[in-house]
């Protein structure tokens, strides 16, 4: 009994950073909360005494569970359509507060690019960026050399950082301009839109994205201002974060960290002229996705 104690204890000690660890690694609460009862399960089926280093231990445990977990899931379009395009899905058993606060901890820009990377992938740089676990300890979990633990968090790395094909002041200029329309729309100001939009700027919207009865174009800047703050009214737009979509900024819509919708942006003379509204999940998939970095 006393060794059970002094177990479950221990296990506590552990259990937000393995919670963190199966966060980033799912990008689901009640997920990760699953992950980290199979972990609990595994070590009280064992022999204790024989663990050197339990935090260690249960670190790798935790990620297997979450390995498993990963390659179990069905294709990303079957889970895409498992909720309607543009409403955020609601998990059961999980507090959608709690799940915001998470994804914002962990950044939804990131959450969205983890969410792209393969397995493998996804593990190598979680442990080794972000929870600094040796290539030594990764390659164990995932039965492979550590050189190609490296090569995989390395290609992570470069796929989650992107690589603009824009040059530095244009890119520093388009994020201005993507802030500040962002800052105008949750502020509902609606001056604030205007002073970012060109006066003819053309808003395209695609049939996924497209509510019924609006038109899936929309011309001229006070138009879609007006639509704009009348959507952001109904909708929260928490989630929506500026990322380079095809190596230009773009804005991303991702509630709790979920990819809903993704924004094209086109520039001209340091306002917005073009936007193309993206919600079909076969386009969301083709587009390329990266953090922007400070």
């Amino acid at each position: 009994m006393e060794e059970h104690s002094w177990l479950t204890e221990q296990f506590e000690e552990n259990r937000g950073h393995l919670r963190a660890v199966a966060y980033r690694m799912l990008g689901s609460l009640s997920e990760a909360d699953d992950a980290v009862q199979e972990t609990w399960l595994r070590l009280s089926r064992s022999d204790a005494s024989q663990i050197g280093n339990l935090g260690g231990w249960l670190t790798t445990v935790v990620s297997r569970v979450c390995l498993d977990m990963l390659r179990s899931r069905t294709s990303r379009k079957e889970d895409a359509l498992e909720v309607e395009p543009g409403i955020p899905d609601t998990q059961a058993g999980t507090d959608p507060e709690q799940e915001t606060v998470m994804a914002d901890r962990v950044g939804l820009a990131l959450m969205v690019v983890l969410d792209r990377l393969a397995p493998a992938e996804r593990l190598a740089f979680i442990l080794h960026d972000v929870f600094a676990v040796s290539f030594d300890e990764i390659a164990s979990i995932l039965g492979r050399s550590a050189d190609a633990a490296r090569q995989l968090a390395t290609r992570a790395r470069r796929r989650i950082q992107g690589a603009p094909t824009i040059s530095r002041p244009d890119l520093t200029q388009q994020r201005e301009v993507a802030n500040a329309f962002l800052t105008a729309l949750r502020a509902g100001d609606f001056e604030g839109l205007m002073a970012v939009l060109d006066p003819d700027v053309v808003v395209r919207v695609d049939a996924a994205a497209a509510r019924p009865g609006p038109p899936r174009e929309i011309r001229g800047a006070q138009n879609w201002a007006k639509g704009a703050i009348a959507f952001s009214r109904h909708v929260s737009i928490r989630g929506v974060q500026p990322m380079l979509v095809d190596g230009e900024v773009g804005l991303v819509w991702a509630p709790r960290g979920r990819l809903s919708r993704v924004l094209r942006l086109s520039m001209k003379a340091g306002k917005i002229a073009t936007v193309n509204v993206i919600a079909d999940p076969a386009a969301l998939e083709q587009l390329e996705l990266a953090v922007l970095n400070d």
